[in-house]
């Protein structure tokens, strides 16, 4: 879930349907009072679901996609086969440029005064103007680590090239999550468009090979909770999870800084419910509802209100909450283009 930038393992795509409607793009999906919904699998509490279904009277039919690509290629064939998706940051970017996107009439979502102002502004750098996006969740991607089986304090991503951890090191199996790393400990943008910077960084990735003991996506999570390995790189909405299954396990936004990334719900150009989209969109930014979304998915919520109900251990985690100081020095991934995007898969196939 929540997984980026051209995976290279095989996932397969489940699909969760509402109001007694087993295909979403059937003929039926386009008939009553509905709203299409297209998010990423395990991404919200069903109750919630019900919930708007009850409030509204609106039917909520919703499928799950497991990459942002794969989300992207079914929008791309077809905007209206949904009303409301939730992309990540890069991704609706890319949405916003080739015209798939529709913008948000603000007077339909008054609960968007509940979203942090400073995420708004970062919101900006993917989305100029803030007019198609409301954000959902946030975080970095860090440095999970086994206090029981490294000494030393962690600060930058230089550990990961050390042999003392050789067979010990956990690396993601995505493209562009390995590359910010190698970009950032190199001292560059993790948005990258200098090929003589990315030859330097596949270089540093060949270098580490020897040194992996896995490339995963949602495995990392599992081997690390199970001691498999004592470092690997991992989003910090796992943390939380991974901290209380396993309390040695800590994590840390190296130095160098990282990835900020942010999912949010976006409305398709062409959605034929946009209304509906919009009260869906509202009733997510309330207070109470995007509390039971954060106990449920334990991702950090933008949503300021919702935090004042948070308990205060949470809220003063930085790997939870990240401060201001740590959100400045991350980067938001852009969509660098078709030939970018070619160039960076090339040089993942020579890394691995």
């Amino acid at each position: 879930m929540r997984k980026k930038y051209l995976v290279i393992t095989a996932a397969l795509s489940l699909s969760l349907t509402f109001a007694g409607c087993s295909d979403s793009n059937s003929e039926e999906a386009n008939q009553g009072n509905v709203v299409k919904v297209y998010n990423w699998g395990d991404y919200i509490d069903e109750d919630v679901i019900a919930q708007f279904e009850e409030e509204t009277g609106i039917d909520v039919i919703y499928d799950t996609f497991s990459t942002n690509e794969e989300m992207y290629a079914k929008i791309a064939s077809d905007p209206s086969l949904y009303d409301v998706i939730c992309p990540s940051d890069y991704m609706i970017q890319k949405m916003i440029e080739n015209n798939l996107l529709s913008e948000i009439n603000w007077d339909n979502v008054p609960n968007i005064e509940n979203i942090d102002s400073l995420m708004m502004d970062r919101v900006s750098d993917f989305d100029p103007g803030n007019k198609y996006t409301v954000p959902y969740t946030y975080g970095t991607v860090g440095i999970l680590y086994n206090t029981s089986m490294v000494d030393e304090e962690i600060t930058s991503w230089d550990v990961l090239w050390d042999e003392t951890y050789k067979n010990n090191i956990i690396m993601q199996d995505s493209v562009r999550d390995a590359f910010a790393v190698a970009l950032k400990k190199l001292g560059y943008s993790l948005n990258s468009t200098n090929e003589h910077e990315l030859e330097q960084a596949k270089d540093l990735l060949h270098e580490q090979y020897p040194l992996v003991k896995a490339y995963a996506i949602d495995e990392v999570r599992d081997k690390m909770i199970n001691g498999a390995a004592a470092l690997g790189v991992i989003y910090s909405g796992e943390y939380l999870y991974c901290s209380e299954e396993n309390p040695d396990l800590a994590y840390v936004v190296p130095e160098e800084g990282s990835n900020l990334w942010i999912d949010g719900w976006v409305i398709t150009s062409g959605s034929k419910n946009k209304e509906n989209a919009e009260k869906w969109l509202d009733f997510l930014a309330r207070p109470e509802i995007a509390l039971k979304n954060f106990e449920y998915i334990t991702y950090s919520t933008p949503n300021v209100a919702a935090q004042e109900m948070i308990d205060e251990e949470y809220l003063e985690d930085p790997a939870v909450f990240p401060d201001e100081e740590i959100i400045n020095r991350c980067e938001i991934f852009q969509y660098l283009g078709q030939e970018m995007e070619d160039l960076y898969y090339e040089m993942w196939k020579l890394v691995k």
